[in-house]
């Protein structure tokens, strides 16, 4: 099968054989540095090497595609059109080829590998942690990275390769026909707030009570902050006016612990923070299906199948502790 890229001529279009040997491995990696620091110099001092090196594997990769990857400013370089494109799929062949390497590695020796992990607010601060410590005990040669984001922030890198698995509150998938789900437990959703917070003395505590107080809310694109919604649509409400978006769980903790702030925190979040505590408003129809994301039509490597079989054995027991 012939692998070809397609790019615009004056008289038209013509095909470029990318697999005719001019085109090697090192140029993908070059363009990818350069892309990621936004200059020839920034990529130079990543990869350790000289400037004219790096400048002249860019000009060799450009001759072979036949068109300006990056345009040059006084600042840096930005890419063109063709280098956007380019370095697109430089990045996709690149994390398939890390893949390609751990696999094999997982192959000849159980041992080694590397498990990159997306993950959201839930799960985050109970099942991981646990899941790696189990997994560090078994395979220490085994390194494990992981990347805090929202969940449409982790899926275009899940599907590219970049990460083996998003681990976190399991949202709808519909539209994304290149990902798979499993679930590993369900969590109940709690507002929180200080132990000393002023709306803890207030008799029959009620949803519109807590509006008088600042909020921290998830981001508006996430699921958890669409649910919340209908719950305040849902008893006539409208949504706090006064609030932070916030998706980093250290940063929630801290503003409900040093304020009067109101979050709506996975329950075991919620009861792991000796200076915070739920408040009695329940959020009866919030609840949270926790579990991982995977591609649909890739196998995981040896070191990320592992990591799923220590997430599943560690789901078991924290399940047991949610309500």
């Amino acid at each position: 099968m012939e692998i070809s890229a397609w790019f615009g001529t004056e008289g038209g279009v013509h095909a470029i054989d990318l697999l005719d040997g001019r085109l090697k491995l090192r140029h993908l990696v070059l363009v990818v540095a350069i892309a990621d620091h936004g200059s020839v110099l920034g990529a130079a001092r990543h990869l350790r090497l000289a400037q004219p090196a790096v400048t002249r594997g860019l000009r060799e990769a450009e001759r072979v595609l036949g068109v300006e990857l990056f345009a040059r400013g006084p600042r840096g370089v930005t890419p063109t059109l063709f280098g956007d494109a380019f370095v697109e799929h430089a990045r996709a062949v690149l994390a398939e080829l890390r893949r390609a390497g751990d696999r094999i590695a997982g192959l000849a020796d159980a041992e080694v590998g590397t498990v990159t992990i997306g993950t959201l607010l839930a799960g985050s601060n109970v099942l991981l942690p646990r899941a790696i410590a189990t997994l560090k005990r078994s395979r220490p040669g085994i390194t494990v990275i992981v990347h805090e984001a929202t969940f449409d922030a982790q899926v275009p890198r899940l599907l590219d390769g970049e990460i083996d698995l998003v681990l976190g509150r399991l949202n709808p998938i519909g539209e994304l026909p290149g990902v798979r789900q499993i679930t590993l437990y369900s969590e109940p959703v709690l507002l929180v707030a200080r132990h000393g917070h002023p709306a803890r003395g207030r008799p029959g505590l009620t949803l519109a009570d807590l509006l008088g107080y600042p909020w921290v809310l998830p981001l508006e694109q996430t699921a958890l902050r669409h649910e919340l919604e209908q719950v305040f649509r849902a008893e006539g409400l409208a949504p706090p006016g006064n609030l932070v978006e916030c998706t980093s769980v250290l940063t929630v903790r801290t503003l409900v612990r040093d304020t009067d702030m109101i979050a709506a925190l996975p329950e075991l979040v919620a009861r792991t923070d000796a200076e915070i505590a739920p408040l009695p408003v329940p959020l009866e129809t919030v609840r949270r299906q926790v579990g991982v994301t995977l591609p649909a039509h890739r196998a995981p490597t040896p070191s990320a199948r592992l990591m799923l079989e220590h997430l599943r054995a560690r789901a078991a027991e924290v399940g047991d502790l949610t309500g």
